[in-house]
């Protein structure tokens, strides 16, 4: 029988069905979640199949946060559905002082089960403002999971066990990647926060990847196959918590690392990884950690700009050629392919 296929949406869209049917006191809330795109599609007519508890909520991104941790602190389970991760930074106080704290202050008598949904990444021209990648800013915070799935399998997976888990939960939601389509049980599923996917195996250099960086560096070791290097690539899945197990042993493996994060380098997830490997894995490095991330600046908005800002499978390609000292190893032939499918891309 050949597999379920369902896009990324459709995956998010069917996780939060089933996890209202299974919990009576959840409520999915936020702006736009029963109008009829119903958020890219991710909550499109679940207020019809559970009607008052699927709804919307003024426009005030603070106010939604504080009523998102009441309704949890008098026994609800709230997933809580922002457009923009951009907009949580007006919920810090509710999120970082009071929702990441609370289970501590109270000797966990208080575990506060809010998920918080929000769309990361690069859209259509979306700006400075619409369209950064915040993860490391909340993964700094204990009693905060911070979960990047990658592809439509755990975007459910790692909802379903959010909800499930009854604890402080962001899912970061890349927006070019909702319409990626890939293998999704019906029944419900679990996927574990804190363990990495092995996507691809390889000898020479680890890509440790998360969020729509996974399928760049699935794409960059395609590239680098051709030229005799073999990449192995990981998707970290949650940055908080991290699997540091999958990392080292690989990177001690191949005595190499390129991070790839969706976000900026300074005080990032890839500095984290070049961290944890200078920490504990230094030995086994035989290469400086390479990072590919997003340049210093903010977003621009204007097409030209934005191809020429954000990473792609070329980028982490020449990041694995530099550390393993081979600049002027693709052949004329090879980055002849390479712009092809960059055009394409």
């Amino acid at each position: 029988m050949p597999e379920r296929v369902l896009t990324y949406v459709e995956a998010l869209r069917e996780a939060q069905q089933q996890m209202l049917a299974e919990f009576p006191n959840l409520v999915v809330m936020g702006l736009g979640v029963p109008d009829p795109g119903g958020v890219f599609g991710s909550t499109k007519d679940l207020h019809q199949s559970f009607p008052g508890r699927v709804f919307d909520l003024p426009l005030s991104e603070e106010a939604n946060a504080g009523v998102a941790n009441g309704m949890a602190l008098t026994g609800m389970r709230v997933i809580n559905v922002h457009q923009r991760v951009d907009f949580l930074l007006v919920c810090m106080n509710q999120i970082v002082n009071h929702a990441a704290k609370w289970r501590y202050m109270f000797g966990s008598s208080a575990p506060l089960p809010v998920v918080w949904r929000a769309v990361i990444g690069r859209g259509w021209g979306q700006g400075a403002q619409h369209s950064q990648s915040l993860q490391s800013m909340f993964a700094h915070v204990p009693g905060i999971s911070v979960l990047m799935p990658s592809t439509p399998h755990d975007a459910k997976g790692l909802l379903v066990t959010a909800v499930r888990a009854g604890r402080p939960a962001l899912i970061l939601e890349h927006r070019n990647l909702y319409a990626l389509k890939g293998p999704v049980p019906e029944t419900p599923y679990a996927t574990p926060f804190g363990k990495a996917r092995l996507v691809r195996e390889g000898r020479h250099a680890t890509a440790v990847a998360v969020s729509q960086m996974v399928g760049e560096a699935e794409k960059a070791a395609e590239i680098l196959e051709k030229e005799g290097l073999s990449l192995e690539v990981i998707d970290a899945r949650s940055v908080r918590p991290l699997d540091e197990e999958a990392v080292l042993a690989s990177v001690r493996k191949t005595g190499a690392l390129v991070a790839c994060d969706t976000s900026w380098a300074f005080c990032g997830f890839s500095a984290e990884l070049a961290a944890l490997c200078a920490e504990k894995a230094f030995g086994a490095l035989k290469a400086p950690v390479a990072r590919v991330a997003l340049p210093p600046v903010p977003t621009p908005s204007g097409p030209n700009l934005e191809a020429a800002y954000y990473p792609n499978a070329l980028t982490v390609a020449a990041a694995v050629r530099r550390i393993l000292g081979r600049q002027g190893g693709a052949t004329g032939e090879t980055i002849a392919n390479e712009r092809a499918q960059r055009d394409s891309w």
